[in-house]
């Protein structure tokens, strides 16, 4: 049976690598991030107050597309970030620092809510939780040179909007890794921990968590 996994994380928390991975070991189809050429972008950093809402609409229909995409696709597809982050954690962010001014985000989620309504949820998400020194780390080391002046705080910010969003989330299952103690690229047994946790999950087992002890066994 298709099962559809989106995963959900911060920057630098791994989700491509952790995409990739399970798609060598379960045969999923890989979704990432879809690379495109936003009209909106050079305006939109130019005058983020003036151009906010365009780009994230812009990103918002892209989403749906490829939403649609993975729903078409033939056996199980795993996806790289998912349309509900770019409302929910992007979208607001832009709102909150005062760069999409209300009106223009009411629209925006109003619009991004109904289209929920229609879409075909995934089967799991898995959030990868962790903390800011270890998402700094960890962007240090996979070296983007776009990345490297990412400020401390704005790592912070997306934390706290996807802890609230995690909390709140309700169309499908969550399996939530805890990022900081389970490194998935160096430990193969890490990756191992994570797998199986998430068949547990998509076989419809309520209670899925990481207990410290099986974290510590792997990392022996």
């Amino acid at each position: 049976m298709k099962k559809y996994i989106a995963v959900a994380g911060n920057i630098g928390v791994g989700k491509s690598t952790l995409v990739e991975m399970i798609c060598r070991r379960m045969g999923f189809q890989p979704f990432y991030e879809p690379v495109t050429e936003n009209p909106y972008l050079a305006d939109f950093y130019a005058d983020m107050n003036a151009w906010s809402f365009h780009s994230q609409i812009f990103f918002l229909t892209h989403r749906i597309r490829l939403h649609q995409q993975l729903i078409l696709t033939p056996g199980s597809v795993i996806q790289d970030r998912s349309i509900y982050e770019d409302a929910e954690i992007f979208a607001r962010n832009l709102f909150l620092q005062g760069k999409m001014d209300e009106r223009d985000y009411q629209t925006y989620h109003s619009l991004y809510e109904t289209l929920t309504e229609f879409l075909i949820p995934p089967d799991l998400v898995i959030f990868l939780r962790a903390s800011v020194p270890t998402l700094v780390q960890r962007i240090k080391q996979r070296d983007r040179f776009y990345e490297q002046t990412i400020p401390d705080d704005y790592l912070e910010q997306l934390n706290t909007l996807y802890e609230s969003w995690i909390d709140h989330f309700t169309f499908c299952p969550v399996l939530t890794v805890p990022a900081d103690s389970l490194d998935f690229v160096k430990h193969p047994r890490h990756l191992d921990l994570i797998i199986a946790k998430v068949q547990e999950k998509l076989t419809g087992k309520d209670e899925v968590v990481f207990y410290p002890d099986e974290v510590i066994q792997a990392s022996n």
